[in-house]
């Protein structure tokens, strides 16, 4: 009788360590064939490790470590750390914090894999819809008094960079829910709001872009705890939800990304349709002063 393959749920540390297992094989010009051969196992098996359809167990990563030649510690660290834990979910910031540096699990690396991307915005604008003017005023806020030229043009370039991924080949379906309030609210004033609110409005006659409106008359609606996003991945990997606040950044899998993904739908029901979001838009834009 065939044996019944045990089933796995794809997280996001198999997804990353197979990702970077393969980045540091390509780097060191090893062949699938050649790292099979080392392992004494068929090439479709480091295939299927790298592209996450199985997990990378510990001593196979340590054996292709030391196959790629990669002896610092603290590297092999944190590749055995994840090999270790890749049944796991969640808590990225919490376990890592000592073994990775903030670009480990984030935004460029979500929105470069996802096929959608959801978010709901309820102070500030969605981040790959924000002008030049507007992100530099955001960043220099963030940042405070310890803002400087060189970290807030650091940071400015990282955000438009993330941009890139709105002429991905596929295109990249984006919805998002804007608050009123956001568009109302004057960040660095009204020439700037202007010309982010036509550069909105024009993002909105792309096809794979989805923007509603949560017109500020709707009291209570699902999104009152604050803004989250919705990266939703291509199968069979699951989706993941996001948010951040004062005190961290919160990546969850399923089970716990369920919970977004209905109040979005929830919040994309009560908001204005695509026609009337964008009618408001350019309303607003057209009164600033």
């Amino acid at each position: 009788m065939p044996v019944k393959r045990e089933s796995f749920v794809q997280t996001l540390r198999a997804q990353w360590l197979g990702q970077q297992m393969r980045q540091l094989r390509e780097e060191r010009g090893i062949t699938l064939k050649q790292a099979a051969h080392f392992l004494e196992r068929d090439f479709s098996s480091i295939a299927r490790w790298e592209r996450a359809e199985w997990p990378f167990r510990r001593g196979v990563v340590v054996s292709l470590l030391d196959l790629y030649g990669e002896h610092d510690g603290r590297e092999r660290n944190r590749f055995i750390q994840l090999a270790e834990d890749a049944w796991r979910t969640d808590r990225w910031d919490d376990d890592y914090d000592e073994l990775v540096d903030a670009s480990f699990i984030d935004f460029p690396w979500l929105e470069s894999r996802a096929e959608q991307i959801c978010s709901w915005d309820a102070m500030l604008m969605p981040g790959l819809m924000q002008t030049r003017d507007y992100a530099e005023a955001v960043i220099r806020n963030a940042e405070g008094e310890k803002a400087t030229d060189y970290s807030v043009g650091k940071w400015l370039q990282l955000r438009l960079d993330r941009q890139r991924v709105l002429d991905r080949e596929p295109p990249l379906r984006i919805t998002a829910v804007i608050d009123e309030s956001v568009l109302r609210r004057p960040v660095g004033g009204a020439a700037l709001m202007r010309d982010q609110l036509q550069h909105l409005g024009e993002l909105l006659s792309r096809p794979n872009i989805d923007v509603r409106v949560m017109p500020s008359r709707v009291g209570l609606h699902p999104g009152l705890d604050g803004s989250f996003w919705l990266f939703r991945m291509p199968k069979p990997y699951p989706e993941v939800a996001y948010a951040e606040h004062l005190g961290g950044r919160f990546f969850m899998e399923s089970p716990k990304s369920k919970r977004y993904a209905v109040a979005y739908d929830r919040l994309r029901g009560v908001a204005l349709d695509p026609q009337e979001s964008a009618k408001l838009i350019t309303t607003i834009g057209e009164n600033l002063p």
